[in-house]
């Protein structure tokens, strides 16, 4: 069996996905992170999180734009990565930032918007990393393991309006952030769109000479 090509590319984008984590880690157990490590590291796993997930979204379009096979590829890697980063967010909130202090953390997800949506995000993201293996695709069946794992579309826009709803008054990055994810859903929706006129067509009997 021929090996895939660019056998390369996989492992590249796991440690490249995977550094800037390794990273933060160290310089917070050296304390090189400033006067406020926790804020730091909130703000930067959660737009880590948004990127890497934003960018596994954009695998499939992308595929069907270029003709390019290899976005595909890094597809499930990408989402696992963002699914990672989401989790680092969430953990560093819960442990560093509220110590685990469970009453504090529940207040905070029922009554302030931004953590509600924040979390939602997180929730809706766990069924997509559980079922993200082969045996899991086999064990549902494709249709039903396709229509699961469109909740990252969902998924994706509570990130992109909890990061509106955190910082409240720049909202430049949030929002292309925002624009970038509509335009993927746009050609999602053509695509699918161009799909079902082919079928139609493809159905309708032609007509006697």
């Amino acid at each position: 069996m021929a090996s895939p090509p660019h056998p390369w590319l996989k492992p590249a984008v796991l440690v490249g996905g995977l550094h800037p984590l390794a990273s933060m880690a160290l310089a917070f157990a050296w304390g090189a992170l400033g006067a406020n490590p926790i804020e730091r590291v909130l703000n930067q796993t959660g737009l880590l999180a948004l990127i890497l997930l934003v960018a596994s979204l954009a695998c499939t379009p992308l595929k069907g734009v270029s003709g390019w096979t290899w976005p595909i590829r890094l597809r499930k890697l990408l989402g696992l990565l963002g699914f990672t980063y989401a989790s680092a967010h969430f953990f560093t909130y819960v442990v560093l930032d509220q110590g685990l202090a469970l009453g504090v953390i529940l207040e905070d997800i029922a009554k302030r918007p931004f953590i509600t949506v924040g979390f939602l995000a997180l929730v809706l993201l766990v069924p997509l990393a559980v079922t993200s293996t082969n045996r899991m695709v086999r064990r549902m069946g494709f249709p039903a393991w396709q229509r699961l794992h469109r909740l990252a579309y969902v998924a994706a826009s509570l990130g992109v309006v909890h990061f509106v709803w955190r910082v409240k008054k720049d909202l430049t990055e949030p929002l292309v952030y925002g624009g970038v994810l509509a335009l993927l859903f746009a050609i999602r929706v053509a695509e699918a769109l161009r799909k079902r006129r082919a079928r139609s067509s493809a159905q309708v009997p032609a007509r006697p000479v």
